[in-house]
């Protein structure tokens, strides 16, 4: 970026409602509470007025990044040469059977009025941190439900103009969907359908759930839950999954965890980095931790088990201002 690009981009935004900040610290925006200063940030919760941010980056020639929550965020310790913009729209609303949901709802808000409204499915996901459109994004889940099984329809930019896709456009897999491969596509809204359930029944098991979260990973915690994906037991290397005890494999799932425990990745520590010594499949700033410390230690744990197993651990969360490894 140059800073010729950056005034150009400023200069057409400043004077409306969103708010700009320059020289943003990244690190107030990413749950590790890592990261180096941005350009500027610019966020709006107007849907119209977003796309007028898109289209001043684009015409600007501005490098810019999409945000939500940070929650999945790593950004390197340099920050982002460039501008990041946040959608905040976070307007949840019932219509004619479906539960519509704005990308910059917090994703515990659309658990909650899921609840009390009295429909079943997204209550297994309580305390999972982040925003609702990046829940979409990454089909998030937890105790057997998946962000696919309910999504009917997603409004989205594609670039050009807003769009809408049903599920099988968007193409879902485990903790993936077609917007993770086209990065440009940004999701405004999602429709979601969910059966009907018990309210009271919801919410003991939804209190039950965040129990077992905050336990494992407290709220003040700088982390981003688990780092790297689950793996399917059926893709398993032969070798692999003849090491893998029977009572490990959950729903077809093997934990990365216990690839993890099996080379000694609890309690492993760089810097102010620390894996976990209750969960090998969890890794915190302990203090002034880096990007380049986290990287390390991730980096690190992938190698372990390549040399191990003779597999490639994914991770979970998404790198910013530095490439994938």
């Amino acid at each position: 970026m140059n800073a010729s690009e950056l005034e150009t981009f400023l200069a057409a935004v400043e004077s409306g409602p969103a708010v700009v900040q320059r020289d943003a610290p990244l690190a107030q925006y990413t749950r590790f509470g890592i990261g180096g200063p941005a350009g500027a940030l610019v966020e709006t919760g107007v849907e119209e007025e977003f796309l007028r941010l898109l289209e001043a980056a684009r015409r600007s020639g501005v490098p810019f990044l999409v945000l939500g929550g940070g929650t999945n965020l790593i950004v390197a310790d340099e920050g982002y040469p460039g501008v990041i913009l946040r959608y905040r729209g976070s307007r949840i609303r019932w219509d004619q059977g479906l539960l519509w949901v704005q990308a910059g709802a917090e994703l515990q808000a659309t658990v909650d009025f899921s609840i009390a409204r009295g429909v079943a499915g997204l209550h297994t996901m309580t305390r999972i941190p982040g925003w609702t459109g990046a829940a979409v994004y990454g089909n998030a889940g937890a105790y057997g439900h998946s962000m696919h099984e309910f999504v009917r329809r997603v409004r989205f930019f594609d670039g050009q103009s807003v769009a809408s896709g049903d599920n099988t456009f968007c193409r879902f897999a485990y903790r993936e969907s077609v917007f993770k491969k086209r990065k440009d596509w940004i999701i405004l809204e999602a429709a979601l359908e969910l059966p009907e359930g018990d309210r009271a029944e919801l919410a003991r098991q939804a209190e039950e759930i965040r129990r077992i979260r905050d336990s494992k990973y407290p709220p003040e915690m700088r982390c981003a839950g688990s780092i790297f994906k689950n793996l399917l037991f059926k893709d398993l290397p032969a070798p692999a999954a003849g090491e893998v005890p029977e009572k490990v494999v959950r729903e077809g799932k093997v934990p990365s965890a216990w690839f993890l425990e099996q080379v000694d990745a609890k309690g492993m520590r760089r810097g102010d980095i620390q894996v976990a010594d209750y969960h090998a499949n969890l890794i915190y700033n302990d203090g002034a931790g880096t990007a380049a410390d986290l990287r390390w230690v991730i980096d690190e744990l992938k190698r372990r088990v390549v040399e191990r197993f003779g597999l490639r651990l994914e991770e979970e969360v998404q790198y910013v201002g530095m490439p994938c490894s």
